[in-house]
């Protein structure tokens, strides 16, 4: 049974291990330019000024990731007044979840999505894609907009821009030490063997270390997911809007072009690459799953096509790699809420327990 508690302890385990990985790697790593490179520094130095670096590197990514969302998504922010329907939604759900109502902002995309970013709940942003407002119904949209509206009360979206810098800094340490190893060769005098060596070693290690670290925060991302789900379904009272939306979501993501899809993978509702892959091969075996054979094939049966996929080895390791949990898992936690509240078991005490 999972809680606002668990989910926290979850956080704060994934930070954690995640840290001492990366603090295991910072020390293996001075350790080896130590041995190999002999520089005249004493070795906790060394560790000292790497892992400063490191820290530092994490504060300016934090600092400059809102700008980073703005400039790579070419979002615009909402005027009061522009969009009145979507403005009293979120601020009816802002203020039943106690959060203050977030800058709204689009972007003009065809694939239906929405994200949020920022510094923290008093200055976060969420965003909507225009294809998303055009493709799904208004109770549709209320429960996407539930479901982000969870990740501010979560704080989801400043624990993941922190925590992804690690994997980032271990894989920029991997590129360079390999993109160096092109001029500085093993052959000549024995310390230029010693460079060598060093930094093919710093570079197995941070490719090692950036594979571990990411795997780490992709399984505390679909975590935060299911949290999130379960918070829109708690606000919204109704669980099936945001399960038709899911659905909708997925399929339309899998008709978006890669090149369309951005860098922030992990803000958005739904994984665009895990989506691809669910429809892809439910598409290619569309007559098995066609089931009233009319030719299309409707929600209910991209539902059921979907847990049938999902149970292949397959999908379960390339789940492993999403930032985002399969779209059948996500509705049928759903529906299990649904259920409850119908059968008047539902408390907002039990808000988290299906995860």
């Amino acid at each position: 049974m999972g809680s606002l508690g668990q989910l926290r302890a979850a956080m704060t385990a994934s930070v954690v291990l995640t840290l001492l990985v990366f603090l295991v790697f910072m020390v293996a790593l001075a350790i080896v330019v130590e041995y190999f490179i002999a520089l005249e520094l004493p070795l906790i130095w060394i560790f000292l000024v790497s892992t400063g670096l490191a820290g530092l590197f994490a504060l300016i990514q934090y600092a400059i990731g809102p700008a980073l969302v703005t400039m790579s998504t070419g979002l615009t922010y909402l005027k009061e007044g522009e969009n009145p329907w979507l403005e009293s939604t979120v601020r009816k759900l802002s203020e039943k979840s106690g959060l203050k109502m977030p800058k709204l902002a689009t972007v003009n995309a065809r694939s239906p999505n929405a994200f949020v970013f920022g510094h923290g709940e008093g200055d976060a942003t969420l965003t909507v894609h225009t294809g998303l407002l055009k493709e799904l119904t208004g109770e549709e949209i209320e429960g996407v907009l539930a479901h982000e509206l969870g990740h501010i009360k979560h704080r989801d979206f400043v624990v993941m821009t922190m925590l992804s810098a690690i994997p980032l800094m271990a894989y920029l340490v991997a590129r360079v030490a390999f993109e160096s190893t092109r001029y500085v060769r093993p052959s000549g005098s024995r310390k230029k063997g010693g460079a060598f060596a060093a930094i093919l070693v710093a570079g197995v290690v941070s490719i090692a270390v950036y594979y571990i670290t990411q795997l780490l925060v992709l399984r505390l991302s679909r975590l935060r997911e299911f949290y999130a789900d379960a918070y829109s379904a708690y606000l919204t009272g109704t669980p099936h809007r945001l399960a038709s939306a899911l659905t909708k979501i997925a399929y339309g993501l899998s008709l978006v072009p890669p090149r369309k899809l951005g860098g922030v993978r992990a803000f958005l509702i739904s994984d665009p690459a895990l989506a691809k892959s669910e429809v892809s091969a439910i598409v290619e075996r569309k007559s098995r799953y066609d089931l009233d054979r009319d030719g299309v094939i409707d929600e209910r049966e991209l539902e059921l096509a979907m847990e049938e996929e999902a149970k292949s080895t397959w999908h379960k390791v390339n789940t492993a790699f999403s930032t985002h949990p399969p779209t059948y898992k996500r509705i049928l936690q759903l529906r299990q809420i649904g259920e409850e509240m119908e059968a008047g078991r539902y408390s907002s005490e039990g808000l988290y327990r299906h995860i």
